[in-house]
């Protein structure tokens, strides 16, 4: 009986334990690097509601002409947080030995297949050059997986043209050498404007992906836990925000300023972040099978692991996120 209602207090302790408290609203200015892109809402939102502001949170945003650069300034200090497909941090871990974490998700891609005109399947695209950001990281590996699935061999029976971020490859879609590239909201509707064809979205083509997210240096977390924290309760909440129905006019306002849009395809942008499995993910959390699914194809699209993918947690740190959760208002 005794032991009975030990253990009975002891459960309700634990039910009524107490939230940690909210980390101290010290000012602190923080790095942000991106990528230009609708991924980018839930930082514009929070930027836009004051929610990094009343958590003492100035973001310097700095935008990336491609992946290589944005690791680069990461891995040397000179951005604090970098956003941006979760498998470049991976490749910072494996490739280039640098020990940085991811500690939340993002989105699902919302990538798109583009082509030229004169394209009708992915095999088509033999003799030609698929246009990316850099070979072998995130998107590109989709499109070179896709590509394998039709039978092609990049390097033999395609060229990769590592052009750099979305607005790049989007003009690339007008040259005749460009004649495929994966593409994203705003980007991929520009695209299709300008005469490029849709061969589908990547979920479709490959499957659930978790695609953008936001990493740090390792060091540098566990020496700024407090001003990350307060980062990522802003990022949730502008999460929330962009998803929310009854701030959709305010969202779509933002997208069609920031994305310097019209607001026929801020409409399309906003559609594109609001859909179930390859928009904003709820809260913008990590997608466990979708990461699964990045390892999964770095094993096999570039041999890492000797093609055995490890588990994911050999490269998140959640602990903040999940704090940051806690304290983020709904």
């Amino acid at each position: 009986m005794y032991r009975v209602l030990a253990l009975t207090l002891l459960l309700a302790g634990c039910v009524s334990a107490p939230v940690a408290p909210p980390p101290a609203n010290d000012p602190v200015t923080l790095r942000v690097n991106l990528f230009r892109g609708s991924s980018n809402i839930p930082v514009y939102m929070a930027i836009e509601k004051g929610y990094f502001a009343r958590r003492g949170i100035t973001p310097v945003i700095e935008f990336t002409p491609n992946s290589v650069q944005q690791r680069a300034g990461l891995a040397a200090g000179k951005v604090d947080i970098a956003q941006a497909a979760v498998d470049n941090a991976v490749a910072m871990v494996e490739v280039a030995k640098h020990d940085v974490i991811i500690v939340a998700g993002g989105d699902g891609g919302m990538n798109e297949m583009l082509v030229r005109q004169d394209i009708g399947k992915p095999a088509d695209l033999r003799g030609r050059t698929f246009v990316v950001d850099a070979p072998n990281t995130a998107y590109a590996l989709i499109g070179r997986k896709i590509f394998k699935n039709a039978g092609l061999e990049d390097g033999k029976d395609y060229k990769l043209n590592p052009l750099g971020g979305s607005e790049t490859r989007t003009k690339a879609l007008d040259t005749p050498t460009g004649a495929a590239t994966l593409l994203n909201p705003p980007w991929n509707f520009m695209a299709k404007e300008r005469g490029a064809k849709s061969l589908g979205m990547t979920t479709e083509l490959f499957g659930p992906y978790q695609a953008s997210g936001v990493f740090v240096m390792r060091s540098w977390a566990a020496q700024n836990a407090s001003a990350l924290e307060r980062y990522l309760a802003a990022y949730i909440e502008g999460c929330r925000a962009a998803q929310d129905p009854a701030q959709k006019e305010l969202t779509l306002q933002v997208l069609a300023r920031e994305l310097k849009v019209d607001r026929r395809i801020a409409e399309l942008t906003y559609r594109e972040l609001t859909l179930p499995g390859s928009g904003l993910s709820k809260d913008c959390a990590m997608d466990q099978k979708g990461f699964r699914n990045v390892l999964a194809l770095r094993a096999e699209i570039e041999g890492q692991w000797g093609g055995k993918p490890p588990e994911p947690e050999k490269f998140l740190d959640l602990s903040f996120f999940n704090r940051a959760v806690q304290h983020a208002r709904p």
